[in-house]
Order: C-alpha cells, then sequence, then structure tokens
C-alpha cells in the first residue's frame, strides 16, 4: 500500500446507521407536514436507497408513484421545500442522540488525527446533516477535523459517479493513491473507484450483500480495524 496520507469517508450508513432510523422516519415526517400520503416503510426505503441523493430520491418517487405531482409546474420548487423540512427534521433527530457512530468509527479517527493523516469526507447527503452528525457524536469542534467536506449538491454527478471524490481530492491536494475511502455501498464503492481511489467497505444494514468487487478488504464494522490493519492493507 502506498504511504496513506487522508482517510475519505462517506457518511450515511458509514460513519453511522442512520437510513433506517434517520432518513426514513424524517422523509414521512416531511410528506405528512405537506399533506401527502406518502409512507417509505423499510422495505421500499431499502429499494430507493439505489438513488443516491434525497431530492433525487423524491423526484423518483415522485414520477415513478404520483406522476401527477411530478407534472406540476412548481414540482422543483417542491421538492427543495420538502427536502428542507426533511433536513431539519433529521438534524433535530441527530442532535437528541439516537443516532450514534458505528462500531471502530470513533477510535479510527482519532487514530487518524494522532497519526496526522488528513480526513475528508464525501457524502450525498446535505452539509448539514453532516455537521450535525458530527457535532452530536463526537463534538462541536469534530467538523473542523476534517479538512474538506464534500457534501450534498457541491457537484451535480452523484455517486456512482466519481465527481464528489474528485472534487474532494482535488481541495486535499493530493493523488488518489495517497487516499483511502472508506464506505458501505456498492454505490460508494464504484464513485470511489472511478476515481483512482482504493476502497474499504464496512457494510451497513442495507448493504450487506451488494456487489462489492473491487474494493480492497470487506468488513461488518470497523470495531476490530485499527488503523495500523489499514495500512497494512
Amino acid at each position: 500500500m502506498d504511504t496513506l496520507k487522508a482517510l475519505i469517508f462517506d457518511v450515511d450508513g458509514t460513519l453511522a446507521d442512520t437510513e433506517r432510523d434517520g432518513h426514513r422516519p424524517a422523509f414521512n415526517h416531511a410528506f405528512a407536514a405537506f399533506g401527502l400520503d406518502w409512507h417509505w416503510d423499510e422495505r421500499l426505503y431499502g429499494e430507493l436507497l439505489a438513488i443516491t441523493g434525497g431530492k433525487e430520491r423524491i423526484r423518483h418517487y415522485a414520477a415513478s408513484h404520483a406522476p401527477e405531482i411530478a407534472a406540476r409546474d412548481d414540482f422543483e420548487a417542491r421538492i427543495k421545500a420538502l427536502h428542507a423540512a426533511k433536513t431539519a427534521h433529521y438534524v433535530r433527530l441527530v442532535e437528541q442522540g439516537g443516532l450514534p457512530l458505528r462500531p471502530g468509527i470513533s477510535r479510527l479517527i482519532a487514530e487518524a488525527r494522532q497519526a496526522g493523516i488528513r480526513l475528508a469526507i464525501a457524502t450525498t447527503t446535505s452539509p448539514e446533516n453532516v455537521i450535525a452528525l458530527l457535532q452530536a457524536s463526537l463534538g462541536d469542534e469534530s467538523p473542523s477535523w476534517f479538512e474538506v467536506i464534500g457534501a450534498g449538491d457541491v457537484v451535480p454527478a452523484k455517486k456512482p459517479a466519481p465527481d464528489i471524490y474528485t472534487w474532494v481530492l482535488d481541495r486535499l491536494g493530493l493523488p488518489a493513491h495517497a487516499c483511502l475511502a472508506i464506505e458501505d455501498s456498492e454505490n460508494g464503492l464504484k464513485s470511489a473507484l472511478a476515481a483512482g481511489l482504493r476502497c474499504l467497505i464496512t457494510a451497513s444494514e442495507y448493504t450487506a450483500g451488494q456487489d462489492f468487487r473491487g474494493a480492497v478488504t470487506v468488513v461488518e464494522h470497523l470495531g476490530d480495524t485499527s488503523l495500523d490493519r489499514l495500512l497494512a492493507q
């Protein structure tokens, strides 16, 4: 393995299992607040995770299940309003402490900082969601530990496109071979590989069983994975 200079983390499913008990109920809360009879149960939401990005997920669902709403002239404005309401509810859930980090994440971040390895984030979730999760889990100062936070709509093409990782690498000023991406999904893996990165997979509840060919290793969680073990990959 080339000398490791930076770890680049995905967020949802990687830092914390946020999907089932965080994002999903937040979407449903927003739908109810806007008078929509939509409800995403656990099975349906698992299917919708194939679409990366919250606004993109709403747009995809409406096109398939409520074409009359998708055809409205104000549909794009409604998507933005729905997503903003969903984000506000999600942030409240996170601040209540209901979405802890996955095993080993806190320790791995601490080990990387102690070793002088730079930290970054590459995610499709919104910046507000990232900051809320970090502060609730690691403390108010923790967002500053991450030199680059690539989140939300900073690039138009979401994972599995490589754009978010390319954006982060450009701002780190590092070549891909000097960094390691940590992801939980097939879409995330494809995104990292397309950007030239090596990628470790820590499979989550919604992604276990996906195709992770090309990953440097696949683990159930990072509870037993120290920085020394990462460096030995």
